[in-house]
């Protein structure tokens, strides 16, 4: 076969170009194509009939990119430069989007990039508020989009707009859409990140499954549930619980089956199976419910007593007292005794038990969707105050159980609330006044107590305390913590709870809670101007200097006000001093006409006595007059009183006597003298 030459190489190949049908032009780039395979080949002696034969399936298919490899001309075939510049055009697509894709991951690195959504203000969103023309969804949407910022902060906020900006317009839509106060929303924000706080407020506003719990005391759960299936209820029971079942719907009223009537089953939360799980009572214990009533956790104790040894059921409200004796009438439970004491001051009373539980008296901010009034009713006083109670509670607690207990000296505190300060900071609370310790609670699931809250660091044994949330569990939020007591002995100076000691830490906890830190690294302290807004980062050293001046300033204030109270009360008394002085002329007359008025009544009393002692001198004998009377020493003569009824002489008992004499009235002294001259 032989090669083209260059020189003849131009001429023929446009010869042959020119030959082919513009129909066939897909055959003729497949022949070049096995042309340029073919070493040295040359193109008339190729057989375009066999050719066209092999690459039929080819046909209306372009491949851009193939040519002649051995042709060195400068001219290219029309098809092969449409190729390249097809080629060519996709490279350049490709490298300006590799370019497109490396300037914007340049940009959110930078995060100079502009994001599409432009948070408003605090005031704009009060303003909406305050109008009441606010969408409700609306508000939904930009609370989703602000938790979508927080989630990825650095790439998608709005230019150099702060973090805070963004809290404060997720706690302000959050407080209003769910209806809490803006208090508890900041409580909740600081217990989870911002899309979990919205996952457990959306719980809350769920009810939570119906639950019941056997009473094995009458029933077995598999009876139980095989009669209220017959009734038409769908049940399943609950695995990590021996008696607990749960209800999805019914045809009956749960609560209105002879089942239920006749005490086989209670209806009960799953979260309050889980202190009396913890505490694990046994059969011929000594055993106390601090806070018993309605009395729920008290039958399921007695239960799993099998109603043996002694089962003490206290609460402080006899109102409260009734359902519970009521509830164990029902349930069959009979090793109970009810009492009335305040759970603060029981270990007074009574004492040496085995095993205590605390169901302790809480905000109940973990049973929202049973009652929402929490949502506006609790405040930081009132979590302030209960916390002060359930430290007292549980230092009682602690005293009434028998530390050299063989089978118990076992303590369980739980709250219905999700609020650190009424959980690991009261239990922490305890570890530090009492010789106790926490051990495993013995339940398969929950989430660990914490151990570090904001800036508060509390004992790394927390850890074996269990939390309970609507949003992870489907259940009510719950807290249980479980003790361990080692020792009846009580330290030193930690015999109560002391107001003052109290109040030290709730200062430590708000101070803890509210401290932020600066782009330097530098702990700073919040100013607050009104009640619900956020704090405010501040130099720690102008915030010193601040608080002292305040505080000089409250002295002055305080002194100059005492100094004006004391010019005011002696000018007060002065007044009166001269109003005293300008009426004493008026009262000195009066007080003389008193006196007069007073000495004139004995005068005209003593008249009528003389009248009617000379009016019984002449009807008296005259042997009367003969006798010899007893010898007295002379007395002076006084003024008589009305009421004087001095006793007879010996000499006059048992002789008659005048009238007046009878009444027991005194013989007036002038008679007396008269008497005397006579017998002279």
């Amino acid at each position: 076969m032989e090669s083209y030459s260059s020189d003849s190489e131009d001429e023929d190949l446009k010869q042959w170009k020119s030959k082919i049908p513009v129909g066939e032009v897909d055959s003729s780039v497949s022949d070049s194509e096995e042309d340029d395979s073919m070493s040295g080949a040359s193109r008339d002696s190729f057989d375009m009939e066999d050719s066209d034969e092999d690459v039929a399936p080819k046909k209306k298919k372009i491949i851009p990119g193939l040519g002649d490899s051995d042709d060195e001309s400068s001219e290219e075939h029309p098809l092969e430069k449409r190729s390249r510049a097809l080629e060519a055009k996709r490279k350049a697509i490709e490298r300006d989007a590799e370019l497109e894709a490396a300037e914007m991951a340049q940009e959110d690195e930078s995060g100079d990039e502009e994001f599409t959504w432009k948070p408003p203000s605090l005031a704009d969103a009060e303003q909406e508020r305050e109008s009441g023309t606010v969408d409700m969804k609306s508000v939904k949407e930009r609370i989703d989009q602000v938790i979508a910022v927080l989630g990825d902060f650095k790439k998608q906020r709005y230019k150099q707009t702060p973090r805070q900006t963004y809290m404060k317009l997720l706690k302000h839509d959050l407080s209003y859409y769910f209806g809490y106060l803006p208090y508890l929303i900041g409580q909740v924000l600081n217990l989870f990140p911002p899309s979990e706080a919205l996952e457990y407020l959306e719980a809350n506003e769920t009810q939570r499954p119906l639950t019941i719990r056997v009473n094995t005391l009458k029933a077995r759960r598999k009876d139980v549930t095989a009669a209220l299936k017959k009734r038409g209820a769908n049940l399943d029971i609950i695995e990590w619980s021996k008696d607990g079942v749960q209800v999805f719907d019914s045809t009956v009223p749960i609560g209105a089956t002879p089942e239920y009537l006749s005490g086989q089953y209670m209806i009960q939360s799953a979260s309050s199976w889980t202190p009396v799980i913890a505490l694990d009572p046994q059969p011929e214990e000594r055993i106390l419910d601090m806070a018993a009533a309605p009395g729920g956790k008290t039958s399921h104790i007695a239960a799993l007593m099998r109603n043996t040894g002694v089962l003490f059921a206290n609460d402080a409200s006899k109102e409260r007292l009734k359902a519970l004796t009521s509830n164990n009438h029902r349930l069959g439970v009979t090793n109970c005794v009810v009492i009335n004491y305040d759970g603060r001051k029981v270990n007074q009373h009574i004492g040496g038990f085995d095993r205590v539980l605390l169901d302790a008296p809480c905000t109940g901010l973990g049973v929202a969707s049973k009652d929402p009034s929490v949502k506006v009713r609790r405040d930081r006083k009132d979590i302030a105050k209960l916390a002060y109670n359930q430290k007292q509670l549980l230092l009682a607690a602690i005293d009434s159980v028998n530390a050299n207990s063989k089978t118990g000296g076992i303590i369980v505190y739980s709250t219905c609330s999700v609020s650190v300060e009424e959980n690991e900071w009261v239990v922490d609370y305890a570890l530090k006044k009492r010789n106790v310790k926490l051990i495993d609670t013995g339940l398969a699931f929950g989430k660990p107590g914490f151990v570090r809250y904001q800036q508060l660091r509390f004992d790394e044994t927390l850890r074996l305390t269990r939390r309970y949330y609507p949003h992870v569990y489907n259940m009510d939020g719950f807290y249980v913590a479980k003790f361990k007591k080692l020792s009846n002995d009580i330290p030193q100076g930690n015999e109560e709870v002391s107001e003052e000691e109290h109040s030290d830490d709730e200062e430590e906890l708000e101070k803890s809670t509210k401290t932020k830190k600066g782009k330097k690294g530098k702990k700073t302290k919040p100013v607050q101007s009104k009640p619900d807004d956020d704090w405010v980062e501040v130099d720690e050293a102008a915030e010193r200097k601040r608080l002292e001046e305040e505080k000089q300033a409250k002295a002055a204030a305080e002194a100059k006000a005492a100094a004006e109270a004391k010019a005011a009360a002696e000018a007060k008394a002065a007044a009166e001093a001269a109003a005293k002085a300008k009426a004493s002329p008026a009262k000195k007359q009066q007080a003389k006409k008193t006196v007069n008025k007073q000495e004139e009544k004995p005068v005209a009393g003593k008249k009528r006595r003389l009248s009617e002692a000379k009016a019984v001198e002449e009807t008296k004998p005259a042997k009367e007059e003969k006798r010899t009377p007893q010898k007295q020493a002379p007395q002076k003569q006084t003024k008589a009183s009305p009421k004087a009824s001095p006793k007879a002489s010996p000499a006059q008992k048992g002789k008659p006597q005048g009238k007046s004499q009878q009444k027991g009235e005194a013989t007036p002294p002038n008679k007396k003298r008269k008497i005397n001259e006579n017998k002279k």
